[in-house]
């Protein structure tokens, strides 16, 4: 007759006891995902250098002999600083910080040749390098100079330079990130 009816009591601490045991495991959980995200933050990495400071870009001079590089670089760290919302972007002269640079380099690489054949290359590494520099207004002080450099591959089709003008924003954007990045981090 025992066995027909359990005593409740050893139900209930069977019960309380993965109970128990969930929750520690919870709590865990918790506690592993809290200290994992511990030094994320909001906003800027830099609030000092960004706090409410408004931005210029200046047209990037072209150093190199390939024509539509500055427009597609300046369009590119536009849009980007817009996206990161640590500046505020200006255009007219009464802004904190301005943006100017030098595109000083402009190369494909190859990166890989039909199988059949070793001289015809079917993709290219493209190479965008250009002197950012961020100087504060009022000062004078140079906040940023650096030298970066964007990637992009492009497959080959019949036609290089239509490869390169569709990949030239992609090209753009990779060294405008870094670019940003560098703005709103400041100096390493």
């Amino acid at each position: 007759m025992a066995d027909a009816f359990p005593n409740p009591l050893n139900h209930r601490s069977r019960f309380t006891a993965f109970g128990r045991f969930v929750s520690a495991v919870l709590w865990l959980v918790i506690l592993g995902l809290g200290m994992g995200c511990r030094g994320y933050r909001l906003g800027p990495t830099n609030p000092e250098l960004t706090d409410g400071r408004s931005i210029q870009v200046q047209f990037f001079e072209n150093r190199t002999i390939e024509p539509g590089l500055p427009e597609a670089l300046n369009q590119a760290l536009r849009q980007e600083l817009q996206r990161d919302g640590s500046y505020r972007l200006r255009t007219g002269n009464d802004s904190d910080v301005l943006v100017r640079g030098a595109i000083t380099g402009f190369e494909r690489r190859p990166l890989a040749f039909q199988p059949t054949d070793v001289i015809t290359v079917t993709d290219y590494e493209l190479r965008l390098t250009a002197q950012l520099t961020a100087i504060e207004r009022l000062s004078g002080r140079v906040l940023v100079e650096r030298k970066l450099t964007g990637r992009t591959s492009i497959r080959l089709g019949n036609d290089l330079p239509s490869a390169e003008r569709q990949a030239l924003p992609l090209l753009a954007e990779d060294w405008a990130r870094q670019a940003a990045a560098a703005l709103t981090e400041g100096g390493w």
